[in-house]
């Protein structure tokens, strides 16, 4: 059985990470070539999808729907659950990828790319904290 309260905790970080960064991001895309910009940016969304992948991660394992072997896989599980939209899986999924880049360097990250792609990407983070807290019973302002 899901702790709901953990995933409750869980969401509230991952909303307050993806609040900085919504604050953070600089409207102007050139302002976004500062470093201390991007790093700050960086790891409060590397927080944010971190949360959002334990979250997913518990919830199957802790409802006995398997063993997800990866965080892409993990939100592909809510999806065939019914828990997530499954357009909105995909999209954590890509964003899973976009987290092992940034925790693992594993290639660079594009800056412009990521400057662009943010607002969507919190828009989806934001679209999960919804479907999650629904799916433990809980209404959106009564997390984080």
């Amino acid at each position: 059985m899901t702790d709901v309260l953990l995933v409750l905790r869980k969401l509230g970080i991952l909303r307050d990470h993806a609040a900085r960064v919504a604050r953070r991001r600089p409207v102007d895309p050139a302002a976004f070539a500062d470093i201390d910009v991007q790093d700050a940016l960086a790891m409060s969304l590397l927080v944010a999808i971190q949360e959002a992948s334990d979250i997913a991660m518990h919830i199957v394992s802790d409802e006995g729907w398997g063993v997800p072997s990866s965080y892409a896989d993990g939100f592909m599980a809510l999806a065939s659950r019914g828990v997530l939209e499954a357009a909105l899986a995909q999209q954590l999924a890509r964003m899973a990828g976009l987290r092992n880049r940034l925790a693992h360097a594993y290639a660079f990250v594009d800056a412009d790319r990521l400057h662009a792609e943010l607002p969507a990407g919190l828009e989806s983070l934001e679209r999960f904290a919804r479907a999650i807290a629904a799916h433990v019973g809980r209404a959106p302002g009564e997390i984080g």
